[in-house]
């Protein structure tokens, strides 16, 4: 079994510091495997925030799989917006953009969203998802395929469905024929875990689409600060949402969802 740490929207230059100790303490207690961050590092793409992002990321356990979300790019900035729209982030926290992990039990695979022409929606192209295929396609079935962007590919009905990353047809039906299992996302500071077989339909195939709050950030769109802890073994996945219990000064697992095979996909099952 493995075990994955999935934060999202950190938003360095608009934190809680109250958490930061306590989120850095609880994650090298789960000993993950592998630490997700599906973007938005900072609020506004500055240097001393990015800074900041990078030293929490230094005090946290590898290997890590990094994303940028659309605010990493600069907002106020144009010239570094459309001729340098990563600069900073390339330079102060990691210069590869499709950073990829793989072991003998999982393969985890991240993918830029973000995008300068957009103020917050996201983007895949067809070269992105060419070298998904490439990277994952010839995995065994043994393997969990695991891929995080910032923007989701699926959202619950309560959520909407304009936040969805552009293309994201295009995406699924190629992830349909690689059987990936799990896409893990942010973007939208709520908490959720479903499949993809009510948006998607493509024969027996539904992945596990994973969002993760926002794990540090100030604004939580009426959501408490999360993340999410991830648990893949040979045929069951377990995830624990982690929630800010203010009067414990705390995060505390407050709900487990466990999905499994089934005929149409991964499915919800009964419980841990």
């Amino acid at each position: 079994m493995r075990t994955l740490v999935h934060i999202s929207d950190l938003h360095f230059g608009r934190i809680d510091e109250a958490l930061i100790a306590p989120l850095t303490s609880l994650i090298h207690n789960v000993r993950p495997d592998v630490v997700v961050v599906s973007g938005d590092l900072t609020q506004r793409a500055r240097t001393g925030q990015f800074m900041a992002a990078r030293r929490f990321l230094d005090a946290l356990p590898m290997p890590q799989i990094i994303v940028p979300g659309n605010h990493d790019i600069p907002l106020y900035n144009l010239f570094g917006r459309f001729a340098q729209p990563l600069k900073k982030y390339q330079l102060l926290i990691t210069n590869d953009l499709e950073p990829f992990y793989v072991d003998d039990e999982i393969a985890v695979i991240g993918v830029n969203t973000a995008r300068s022409l957009t103020l917050k929606n996201g983007r895949v192209n067809e070269a992105q998802l060419g070298r998904v295929r490439e990277r994952l396609c010839a995995l065994g079935d043994h393997i969990a395929k695991i891929v995080v962007t910032h923007h989701p590919f699926d959202l619950p009905a309560r959520l909407g469905g304009h936040e969805l990353v552009g293309r994201a047809p295009l995406a699924m039906k190629l992830f349909a024929s690689c059987r990936i299992d799990m896409l893990l996302a942010g973007h939208l500071h709520a908490s959720h875990a479903g499949n993809t077989t009510e948006r998607y339909r493509f024969g027996d195939y539904s992945a596990i689409a994973v969002q993760a709050g926002t794990a540090t950030s100030t604004r939580g769109r009426g959501e408490s600060n999360s993340f999410n802890v991830i648990r893949v073994g040979a045929g069951r996945i377990v995830v624990e949402h982690m929630s800010w219990q203010s009067d414990r000064e705390a995060f505390v697992c407050v709900t487990t969802e466990v999905f499994t095979p089934a005929p149409g996909g991964w499915a919800r099952s009964g419980g841990p």
